[in-house]
């Protein structure tokens, strides 16, 4: 195993360097935005903005691979949100910070792309599931060290944003000085609705769903904790405790959604999901350890559901087209990402920072009525039917790429298990 990731240390480090300036610059935002006063409207823009900037970057990126090649592309994506972050600090003003957090999601989806596709294509069959593992891991984990950096320092200086930029370079340099052939072209994703909504109903409704509330809080919670009164290393555990609790919980969740029809187990996650929106928004929280608590509560729900989501689509889609599929659905949750940060944003500032769970409350609602809906009237899918659960990354941090790599794993895994 350790033969086999030795060639490709450098794509995990640079990937590594990649998420961790991610998670820096995501959250150093809102809480400097706070500090300078932002209304919390403005501040769930930058969601909307970097959504938008994250499905054309997906959907842009592998045209300008194939016009410029592999290594210019991803010194370029780095170059320019290094530059994205540097502006934000010198023009601190919401009419600015929101197009550059637009380019930096153009740009961060494109890097992406390119390191997953470079993955993909230099690991060998028998050890691409366990090399898509790790490379989740790797990510899960650098997006969380570059959330807690923040408690190190002065959030409201120039300090993350310098530091985020020098980072960004930094993932370029593994890349660019590693001895390596040009991989295959990226995977291109066209969005069907029509298809989409032929092959899984529920799905289609539910990521879009998903993106809205798992957007809003992400983008926005930082926003919330300040609020409250955390201070910068409660909130930054408040930011990433949730999506710690959402990668732990994807093994229990996905066992349960191999065994059962998997509408339920969506189902069951969304009340849930409801039952902590209502604490966060009816009773509030006492104290950062309550605030805490809740917020892993509240991270095991909300981000165990897109998975389950991505299986139950492929569960009815033909064999040659999940790829399609699960491409398919990560625009959706795009779209719903773009609502979800302003739609917060917008009642956080005319109400009151408890209403983020409000608008989260509300998709989540809205997806356990569809559910029980699509339970009652469409039969569940056979035992016999049913692909093997892949545990994914979080859709904001997932692309195209991520869902060509994960159906390859998921493909070997079946093969093996077939064989044994």
């Amino acid at each position: 195993m350790f033969r086999s990731l030795l060639p490709l240390s450098a794509l995990l480090l640079g990937s590594a360097f990649l998420v961790f300036a991610g998670g820096m610059n995501g959250l150093v935002l809102p809480i400097r935005g706070v500090a300078e006063g932002f209304t919390a409207a403005s501040l769930g823009l930058l969601g909307t903005g970097w959504a938008i900037g994250y499905v054309a970057g997906c959907v842009a990126t592998p045209k300008l691979v194939s016009r410029v090649g592999h290594i210019r592309s991803f010194g370029v994506m780095c170059a320019i949100a290094a530059i994205a972050v540097l502006l934000s600090l010198l023009l601190i003003t919401p009419w600015v910070w929101v197009p550059v957090r637009g380019v930096s999601g153009f740009c961060f989806a494109g890097a992406a792309m390119i390191v997953e596709s470079w993955l993909n294509e230099r690991t060998e069959a028998t050890s691409r599931g366990k090399v898509f593992g790790i490379y989740t891991m790797v990510n899960l984990a650098a997006t969380t060290a570059g959330q807690m950096v923040l408690t190190l320092g002065d959030a409201t200086g120039y300090l993350f944003f310098v530091l985020a930029a020098i980072v960004y370079c930094l993932a370029l340099l593994p890349t660019a000085i590693s001895a390596t052939s040009t991989p295959k072209p990226l995977t291109q994703v066209s969005l069907d609705l029509p298809k989409l909504w032929r092959n899984s109903p529920i799905a289609v409704f539910a990521v879009f769903m998903v993106g809205i509330s798992n957007a809003a809080f992400g983008t926005l919670a930082a926003v919330y904790a300040a609020r409250i009164g955390l201070t910068i290393s409660e909130i930054a555990l408040f930011s990433s405790l949730p999506i710690l609790a959402g990668a732990a919980s994807q093994i229990p969740v996905g066992i349960a959604s191999d065994r059962f029809d998997r509408r339920k187990v969506l189902l069951g996650i969304a009340l849930l999901a409801v039952a902590a929106d209502a604490l966060f928004l009816f009773y509030g929280v006492a104290g950062a350890w309550a605030a805490l608590i809740l917020s892993g509560l509240f991270g095991s729900t909300v981000y165990a559901m897109y998975p389950v989501i991505v299986a139950h689509a492929n569960d009815h889609a033909d064999t040659d087209s999940a790829i399609q599929v699960s491409g398919g659905l990560l625009l959706v949750f795009g779209l719903g990402s773009i609502i979800g940060p302003s739609l917060a944003g917008f009642a956080m500032s005319g109400f009151s920072a408890q209403w983020l769970f409000a608008v989260t409350g509300s998709a989540h609602m809205l997806l356990v009525l569809f559910a029980l809906l699509r339970i009652w009237i469409a039969p569940p899918v056979r035992a016999e039917d049913k692909v093997a659960f892949q545990a994914t990354p979080l859709g904001r941090g997932s692309t195209p790429e991520t869902v060509t790599m994960a159906a390859e794993s998921r493909e070997m895994l079946e093969q093996d298990a077939s064989q044994t």
